[in-house]
């Protein structure tokens, strides 16, 4: 197995970056507890690789990421993680879960449901933390991973440690989301929350309204708030660590 990391390659550039550009299509597939929605490009017999988002972005990041892998005759699927876009629960009674180790069990029923028995798995984020733990329980289903600034597979004791305040500091929403002022505040003003963690995280990464917004929508997810607020409090305090 191969491992890669770097940072993002779309973060840092001072030129302002701006797109209207989509994926074509969508496609959407039954997979475990959930209805995926995804992209797909390259022929469909290809090896498979398969690229996943982070929080707060969504498939988008990967638009000129996917052409360039399908053209080397790779199948690319790049689906919505749970919470996100096209992807829905199949039941209304099944929990609203956003813990490290379901969305990994999303990806392999994907894998399952799309008939790919292995795959080049990569992501960034939330995505790169998926694919690690993919790697890690299921590594019969990974011919290689990719992960990019991407948190290591979170120990929930090891992030009871207190940090120094400095570092601390860099965490705050992660004691924002533990309030129902921060659940309130989320659910009310997601876009606008999103819109201030691509500016912090990526300082240099000057994007216009039609890219952000071409990502917002994704955020508009019933379930978007339910995934997103216990599940960027323990991703926050595993990756401090």
């Amino acid at each position: 197995m191969s491992i890669v990391a770097s940072h993002l390659p779309w973060m840092g550039s001072a030129e302002a970056q701006s797109s209207n550009r989509s994926f074509a299509h969508l496609k959407q597939v039954n997979a475990g507890v959930l209805s995926i929605g995804y992209a797909e490009t390259g022929p469909a017999g290809g090896p498979g690789t398969i690229l996943l988002h982070g929080w707060p972005y969504d498939i988008h990041a990967f638009l000129d990421v996917a052409p360039v892998r399908a053209e080397t005759w790779y199948r690319v699927i790049v689906p919505y993680l749970r919470g996100y876009g096209a992807t829905q629960f199949l039941s209304a009674d099944t929990p609203r879960n956003g813990q490290q180790s379901v969305v990994a069990v999303d990806v392999i029923a994907l894998m399952d449901a799309l008939g790919v028995r292995q795959a080049i798995i990569g992501g960034f984020d939330w995505g790169a933390r998926t694919a690690d733990i993919v790697a890690a329980l299921w590594p019969e289903r990974c011919r290689a991973l990719v992960s990019v600034s991407g948190y290591l597979i979170g120990s929930q004791q090891a992030g009871k440690v207190p940090l120094p305040p400095n570092e601390e500091l860099q965490w705050w929403y992660q004691y924002y989301f533990a309030t129902e002022r921060g659940r309130d505040g989320y659910e009310k003003y997601r876009r606008e929350f999103a819109r201030l963690i691509w500016q912090i995280a990526s300082p240099k990464w000057y994007f216009d309204d039609a890219t952000f917004d071409r990502s917002a929508s994704a955020f508009d997810n019933p379930d978007h708030v339910a995934i997103v607020i216990p599940a960027a409090s323990r991703t926050a305090c595993a990756n401090a660590l």
